[in-house]
């Protein structure tokens, strides 16, 4: 079976309907696949769905989920599952990935909460991820989410997520900023957050700013430029791990697309220089 890193390669966009018509009408060379919500397209008509029909039809599309509700306790959706499947084959869709969280209880909370650090709780996410991989027929990957409050810890976030990576035998989708703002607002190593990870199930990665509430408490909005700190954080996995395909997301706040595509470059740059020492290394 395919992995992702073998259908999409260097650095993504999270592709947005503020900047579609003009990334139609002149495709930014440095982009190599976009990442679309399907909650937010598998509806979509009129001019809109026209356009983005023209962009699957291009260019390499991956998905990112926002309401599957992983961790819920609800029943799975299986019916919106396997929407997203279907929609995915109309496309040419070639991943789909979902947060380690949940975002229902007998109806919809609008905002990712975090899931208990317990045992019964990676057994339970685990048996859902595995039936919507069933349904899907592929793997998914499941992103390492930020949370604010740790409720019922019985073990620790990197413990948990690789207990429920594992159990599930899911893929990953390694968060950077996501690992920066926890690493803060938690007090942990960011560096041996990225060690433990395990490298042979990374599909791909997310980078994002965030806002800085207090300097020991930061908000993980995706409506600010990359920090410094994030960005090393980047190499820092590629270096652990080697390079795989990075996405930007922007979510708020969202700027011209040709600062967007700046920071596009900043990832093909890390890229292409973790590639090189890499290289160097194996010579």
């Amino acid at each position: 079976m395919d992995t992702i890193q073998n259908l999409v390669h260097g650095a993504g966009l999270g592709l947005r309907r503020s900047f579609l018509s003009e990334i139609i009408v002149n495709p930014p060379e440095t982009v190599g696949f976009y990442e679309v919500a399907p909650e937010n397209w598998m509806t979509i008509g009129g001019k809109y769905g026209k356009q983005f029909r023209a962009m699957t039809e291009r260019f390499d599309f991956i998905a990112h989920g926002l309401s599957l509700s992983i961790g819920s306790t609800d029943p799975l959706d299986e019916t919106f599952v396997r929407n997203i499947k279907q929609f995915m084959r109309e496309h040419g869709i070639k991943f789909y990935s979902e947060h380690l969280s949940y975002c229902s209880k007998n109806g919809h909370l609008y905002d990712l909460m975090p899931i208990p650090f317990t045992s019964d709780a990676v057994h339970h996410v685990a048996a859902r991820i595995r039936r919507v991989q069933d349904i899907l027929e592929q793997k998914i990957a499941i992103e390492n989410a930020s949370y604010y409050a740790a409720m019922g810890q019985e073990m620790s976030e990197i413990d948990f997520f690789n207990a429920v990576i594992e159990e599930a035998d899911c893929d990953v989708l390694i968060d950077i900023n996501n690992i920066y703002v926890n690493s803060v607002n938690h007090g942990y190593d960011a560096d041996a957050f990225l060690t433990a990870m395990p490298a042979h199930r990374i599909a791909y990665a997310h980078i994002a700013g965030h806002y800085m509430e207090a300097e020991d408490f930061l908000v993980d909005t995706h409506g600010a430029d990359i920090i410094d700190p994030v960005w090393k954080l980047l190499g820092k996995a590629y270096q652990l791990h080697g390079v795989f395909p990075t996405l930007l997301e922007r979510d708020f706040n969202i700027p011209a697309l040709s600062e967007l595509i700046k920071e596009v470059q900043t990832i093909s740059q890390i890229q292409h220089t973790w590639k090189n020492q890499h290289e160097k290394q194996s010579a």
